[in-house]
């Protein structure tokens, strides 16, 4: 872990990376404040209409210009939900109505989680938002899966069609890399 972080926030002295509670930490040695770090949470939502789901292509970094669930990270006091509920409208200019949590998918390496809701479009209206050079609906085979943007994105979509199959919607728990 390299510390992004150089001056306390509590005293302004600068801070340094220190072995304590059993991990690298980042910590002022003026004050004794341990600064500790936590992933970021992406939220997005897996949104059916009839028998397609809506994708949309990327018009920002990273990975622009690949396709994903519509997906950002969840703003500072804001329930995943509504994270989920404003990156699609954000993204698709697309209205939905949450069912359940789909898939928890889980980037170590990358510090972040990704919490994928299945949701219900409420139209089946899709636009393209400025973060997206286009947005559609798509069936199963229509899946461009060579061209996803994120594994997050792949693997909620994976288990939608095992489990639409299936004919029963669990939800997932994933991880990069899979093991």
């Amino acid at each position: 872990m390299i510390p992004v972080q150089k001056y306390c926030s509590n005293c302004g002295a600068t801070v340094v990376l220190k072995f304590t509670e059993g991990k690298d930490r980042i910590v002022c040695e003026h004050c004794d404040t341990i600064h500790y770090t936590n992933p970021k949470i992406v939220t997005g939502a897996l949104c059916v209409w009839e028998d397609k789901v809506l994708l949309c292509r990327r018009a920002i970094e990273p990975r622009k210009g690949y396709w994903n669930l519509p997906a950002g990270y969840l703003e500072d006091f804001e329930k995943a939900e509504d994270g989920a509920i404003r990156e699609t409208w954000e993204e698709a200019g697309a209205e939905i109505e949450i069912e359940k949590v789909f898939t928890v998918y889980n980037l170590p390496q990358a510090n972040q989680v990704y919490i994928h809701f299945l949701a219900k479009l409420k139209d089946g209206i899709v636009r393209n938002g400025e973060e997206s050079i286009e947005s559609g609906l798509f069936r199963e085979e229509e899946i461009p899966w060579k061209e996803m943007a994120f594994t997050s994105s792949a693997f909620a979509l994976r288990k939608f069609f095992e489990d639409r199959k299936a004919g029963n919607f669990n939800t997932h728990l994933g991880a990069f890399p899979e093991k």
